[in-house]
C-alpha cells in the first residue's frame, strides 16, 4: 500500500491519520475499525459516513495483514461491513485507490467497485475513485 501512498507510516503520523476529516465532516462520522482473527488484527477500516453525500459512506483506507492476504478475508470483511452499512440507510460507498496499484484495483473490482472517472492529485500520487451501489 505505501508503496503507493507514500510515506510509509510512523506513530505519529498513523494519529494524525485516524484524526483526519473530508472539509465539513465532524469526528462523529469517521471510524477506525479493526476486524480480528483468533485474537490477531486481521485488517483495518476507515469510514467516513455521510460523505460525500448523506446516501454514501466513503472508505478512506482498508488494509489487510499479510497473513490474512489471500484467502477471501478481505472480500468477506467488505461484504459483512456492507451489510452492515446498507442497514444504516446507505445506497453507496466511494474509496479511492492509487493508479498504478494493480492489487488494489483488482481487489476493488472483485468486490463490485467501478471507477467513477474522477481521478484527484494527491501530490504524492493519484487518487482513482470508484463507487459501488449496495441495492440488492
Amino acid at each position: 500500500y505505501f508503496q503507493y501512498c507514500p510515506p510509509k507510516p510512523n506513530l505519529a503520523s498513523v494519529k494524525e491519520d485516524m484524526l483526519r476529516l473530508p472539509e465539513g465532516k465532524a469526528k462523529a462520522d469517521k471510524f477506525y475499525v479493526g476486524f480480528f482473527r483468533e485474537n490477531r488484527l486481521a485488517a483495518v477500516m476507515d469510514v467516513v459516513f455521510n460523505y460525500p453525500d448523506s446516501h454514501t459512506a466513503y472508505i478512506g483506507f482498508f488494509m489487510m495483514s499479510r497473513a490474512e492476504q489471500g484467502k477471501g478475508t478481505g472480500t468477506e470483511i467488505v461484504n459483512e461491513s456492507f451489510h452492515f452499512i446498507r442497514n444504516q440507510g446507505y445506497r453507496f460507498v466511494r474509496l479511492a485507490y492509487a493508479k498504478g496499484n494493480p492489487q488494489s484495483e483488482a481487489f476493488w473490482k472483485k468486490n463490485g467497485f467501478a471507477k467513477t472517472g474522477a481521478e484527484v492529485d494527491k501530490g504524492d500520487y493519484i487518487a482513482v475513485v470508484m463507487q459501488r451501489s449496495l441495492a440488492e
